[in-house]
């Protein structure tokens, strides 16, 4: 098992690697570890993101056991979330919805060039 203090991956199945690696790069400050046609895997603080396009090992039929998971996000802490939703709105970038206010905080979903969400979230001050 990988040591708690190490890098957290999260893999998403997209429908074209280069246009996902351009959307995390270019949008939400990832940067590439490494890119193939079929695959990427690109950073993000301690979050590796592996971007498995339709010709990769990872995207192979999830089991029966597993087909409704549920609809799971990356979660980014952003420091203000309206300076985020400006840059979004002006980039052109889809949106979810609107901002959504909790006790921990405020957020905003938004879907990546395959339909996988993001979550960026400003925590409520302590």
């Amino acid at each position: 098992m990988t040591p708690a203090d190490q890098v957290a991956g999260v893999r998403y199945l997209v429908d074209d690697v280069q246009a996902a690696l351009d959307f995390y790069t270019t949008h939400l400050g990832f940067t590439v570890h490494f890119a193939a046609p079929a695959f990427a895997d690109v950073r993000r603080g301690p979050l590796r993101l592996l971007l498995s396009g339709p010709a990769s090992s990872g995207a192979r039929a999830t089991p029966a056991a597993f087909a409704d998971a549920g609809r799971n996000r990356v979660h980014l802490v952003v420091d203000d979330l309206d300076a985020e939703i400006d840059r979004v709105r002006q980039a052109g970038l889809p949106r979810a919805g609107e901002p959504v206010s909790g006790p921990g905080g405020r957020q905003i979903l938004l879907t990546d060039p395959a339909g996988n969400l993001i979550e960026l979230f400003q925590p409520a001050p302590r």
